[in-house]
């Protein structure tokens, strides 16, 4: 037995003494998958003794016996190259990673030193100012212990602190591959008949034992504005119905927490759903792709979605139950899973992993009532495991129990693998218990006339502040009257890049005054309409003379007491 050390581990070769060195080759490119040129044999560690494909020389004449080790390098690294390069390569190489392109705030903090500085103690230092100890040596951003003293403390350190933890041994993350759970069974097992005839340990998922996860993805959740929430909260309070939305938003550093990501929302759009007191049914919304277009051009993308779950107590002091609590439950099964849902939707792009793609950046917050009986937001995502259960439709909502989830069992359609969980007995021991049912907490890581009255009750003197809003926005383009999708680019560009200049340029043009013109026919007078006019004062005296048919809204000139179009009297 020979043992080969290459970049991606040791391998052992069986061979005989007689074996020629070219047959010994073929079986190293034959264990570790490279074609017959696209790696070297060396005997010595630093490049020395190559061991040539030669049909006369035996391992015996080269002097290679049984035990010893050999040293292979890809030809593809053979150059010269830095320590970083070359790893990052070899690592994305070995484990099969496609050329994957984050997302900017994972490509920026990667970029980060991470590292926690800490000021000389004039108490336990003993050194001079340029030196350091123990006391105040730089801490890594994943130390457990600084995460634990903060105020409040930390109980998850960010996704970016993890991988640090992950890659910062000495073989820097060399063999790092974050691999996603699969709980189907592996396609082209040959060996046996497929399930439910057969299944062998090969193609058999493990069990899966649900543990905390360490890490989250998103590490705090920020409105730009109050205005945000609570146009989102004024449906509950008119209607008492609960409410869906999805949060737009972006990804930004989180200063906070050693390289943290925060979820900042700039909108929150409410698709087409029925809601009662206790219950939400999501419709089919034919605006989605509009949507997500208009997001994209504003430079927003969809980050998370939002619910409320608020029941009034006493509508006379305003205040709401609480009713998520450490004694009941934070999320229920059946939002634990749609959570899980939406994450698999929006999966999170991972150059470390084999698949391209690592967990979600997607979150969950909930409209609640808070301990002093007042509306208070919460943000939540489930874990890992909790994804891949809910993917591969493993789990399952309790009826009567909201606080509990239970694991399905296999069946002649569909193999189910064995999922645990760890809890602590009465007698204070650690025990292992099977998933059905199992306790959520394993599974969460912490028309025309509205828009005339809308601009009518504006009272920002700025067209640009009046403009900006997505809703707004949204009704320009999906509107069926005047949809504007082909002529609003320079809009979204004027609010993205909050130009003040360009909104103006744009309020100049025609389609502003055929909107303009819209909205008086409706009757809502706008006030200081010639500020917003296309053409100037002389817009606001024209509409204010010409007046609206109301049987056919045609626009008459001044003077006439019928209609020119349906030949109807004027009142």
């Amino acid at each position: 037995i020979i043992r080969v050390q290459s970049p991606d581990g040791v391998k052992r070769i069986t061979a005989t003494k007689r074996e020629t060195a070219a047959t010994f080759l073929k079986k190293v490119a034959k264990e570790f998958g490279f074609q017959n040129n696209g790696f070297s044999v060396y005997i010595n560690r630093n490049k020395t003794g190559e061991i040539t494909a030669s049909s006369s020389k035996s391992l015996h004449l080269l002097k290679i016996k049984h035990g010893d080790l050999l040293f292979l390098f890809p030809s593809s690294l053979a150059g010269p190259s830095s320590e970083m390069e070359t790893s990052s390569s070899l690592r994305l190489k070995g484990f099969g990673a496609p050329n994957v392109v984050e997302d900017e705030i994972d490509q920026y903090l990667s970029k980060q030193d991470g590292k926690i500085y800490r000021s000389r103690d004039p108490q336990l230092c003993r050194h001079g100012p340029l030196g350091k100890c123990v006391h105040c040596v730089p801490l890594e951003p994943f130390d457990e212990d600084y995460l634990n003293h903060l105020e409040p403390p930390v109980k998850h350190m960010s996704f970016h602190a993890y991988i640090r933890k992950l890659t910062g041994g000495a073989d820097k993350g060399k063999f790092v591959a974050l691999e996603n759970i699969s709980c189907k069974i592996k396609s082209g097992c040959e060996g046996h008949l497929p399930w439910p005839n057969g299944i062998c340990t090969k193609c058999q998922p493990s069990a899966i034992t649900l543990n905390r996860q360490k890490y989250r993805h998103v590490d705090n959740i920020m409105f730009e504005n109050h205005t945000v929430a609570d146009r989102f909260l004024d449906f509950w309070r008119k209607t008492g119905n609960q409410h869906f939305g999805y949060l737009y938003g972006r990804y930004t550093e989180h200063k906070d927490i050693p390289l943290g990501i925060r979820a900042e929302v700039a909108a929150i759009y409410e698709p087409p759903q029925i809601g009662t007191q206790n219950s939400l049914e999501l419709l089919e919304d034919p605006k989605a792709e509009v949507v997500d277009e208009i997001a994209a051009k504003l430079g927003l993308r969809k980050v998370g979605w939002i619910f409320t779950d608020l029941v009034s107590e006493d509508t006379r002091k305003g205040t709401v139950r609480y009713s998520r609590n450490k004694d009941t439950y934070f999320l229920s099964s059946e939002e634990c899973i749609t959570a899980g849902d939406f994450q698999n939707k929006h999966p999170n792009a991972c150059r470390l992993s084999p698949d391209g793609h690592f967990g979600s950046k997607f979150v969950t917050a909930v409209a609640t009532g808070g301990p002093d009986n007042q509306v208070h937001f919460e943000g939540y995502q489930v874990s890992n495991q909790c994804m891949a259960l809910v993917r591969d439709e493993c789990l399952l909502p309790c009826k009567d129990a909201p606080e509990l989830g239970y694991a399905k069992e296999s069946s002649s359609e569909q193999y189910v693998p064995d999922v645990f969980y760890k809890d602590i007995d009465k007698f204070g021991n650690e025990i292992t218990q099977l998933a059905r049912p199992l306790p959520v907490e394993y599974l969460i890581i912490d028309d025309f006339h509205s828009l005339a009255t809308y601009l009518s009750q504006n009272t920002s003197s700025v067209f640009l502040d009046t403009i900006s809003d997505f809703h707004l926005l949204l009704f320009l383009v999906t509107n069926e009257v005047m949809p504007l999708q082909d002529s609003i680019s320079l809009l979204l560009e004027a609010v993205r890049t909050r130009n003040e200049e360009l909104a103006q340029t744009w309020k100049k043009s025609e389609q502003w005054a055929t909107i303009e013109q819209l909205c008086s026919t409706v009757g809502v007078q706008l006030p200081g309409l010639h500020e917003y006019g296309a053409v100037g004062g002389s817009a606001h005296a024209a509409t204010s003379a010409m007046w609206a048919c109301q049987h056919c809204t045609f626009m008459n000139q001044p003077g006439t007491g019928h209609c020119e179009m349906c030949s109807l009297p004027r009142t």
